[in-house]
């Protein structure tokens, strides 16, 4: 009993730093918001407690346009789920029947992911200029000029956000999904062969089946990234405001309004559906297996 002890405490002294940081870096700025969302703050005159009004503002407000800002990440969320995901799927199944210059196109397709989101965020509003942008420069060279546009305008504005995340990230998850496509034992792939099953009933029958835990993290990945999106919609659309997602308006209210009690209690809510999200997600695929 005495050793058991002793190793139990040898345990937690190791993981005394590892465990100091989490609660610096995570904990105590989570708590830090919870506690200044309660209250209506500029930043320099004395905090006034307002309990939980700002969390009915946010809701009830038009001219905070919460609602609207979470829709549109909720729309990124699903693109990303319906559009994102089943594109790197289909990546990762054709990379992973060993073809030639695996490795090349492993490295060519996740090579954006390593490029800094603003970077990213730049060269697109280059591609998207109206004038000198290659897209539209493209389109009339092809002689389809009813086709070009400003591509960065409120009607197109979700769309052209989608795209360059969409290049982005599609390397990251068929990075993950690949992974997992290579590790299928090839004795399970081969009896099915020999039973007369074809590449795609193998697919669907061994390899996702089998990839199902590593599809569940792609999902929670995009979803809870497209919560979270900030960089490249502040990149493309800081000037205009044509959309806003929720860390887009939380730094509104943060930094150009000295609203800091409803800048926390946007950070509050995009920590719970985060978390909400990511539950849900698994209770689903837990349902499934």
């Amino acid at each position: 009993m005495k050793k058991l002890y002793s190793n139990k405490l040898h345990i937690l002294i190791f993981l005394l730093p590892a465990l100091i940081l989490f609660c610096g870096v995570l904990i105590a700025p989570i708590g830090a918001s919870a506690y200044l969302s309660l209250f209506d703050w500029d930043g320099l005159s004395e905090m006034s407690f307002v309990g939980l009004a700002n969390y009915k503002e946010l809701f009830t407000s038009d001219t905070i346009g919460f609602v609207r800002a979470l829709l549109n990440s909720l729309l990124l969320a699903v693109l990303s789920v319906f559009l994102q995901l089943p594109l790197a799927l289909a990546l990762a199944l054709a990379l992973g029947k060993k073809i030639k210059g695996e490795r090349t196109f492993l490295s060519v397709y996740f090579m954006p992911v390593l490029i800094s989101t603003v970077v990213i965020g730049q060269l697109f509003l280059k591609i998207y200029n109206p004038s000198y942008g290659i897209l539209n420069v493209a389109l009339r060279a092809m002689g389809l000029d009813n086709l070009a546009r400003a591509w960065l305008d409120k009607k197109n504005a979700l769309g052209s956000a989608f795209i360059p995340t969409l290049w982005q990230y599609v390397g990251y998850h068929m990075l993950l999904l690949y992974a997992g496509v290579k590790s299928v034992p090839p004795e399970l792939r081969e009896a099915a062969m020999l039973d007369g099953a074809t590449d795609s009933q193998v697919n669907r029958y061994i390899v996702l089946p089998y990839i199902k835990p590593i599809i569940r993290i792609s999902v929670i990945f995009a979803v809870t990234g497209s919560l979270k999106s900030f960089d490249m919609i502040y990149v493309l659309f800081r000037q205009s405001h044509y959309i806003e997602v929720p860390s887009t308006l939380m730094i509104e209210y943060l930094f150009s309004r000295n609203r800091y009690g409803m800048g926390s209690t946007i950070a509050v809510l995009m920590i719970v559906l985060c978390f909400g999200f990511a539950l849900l997600i698994s209770a689903i695929f837990k349902e499934e297996d």
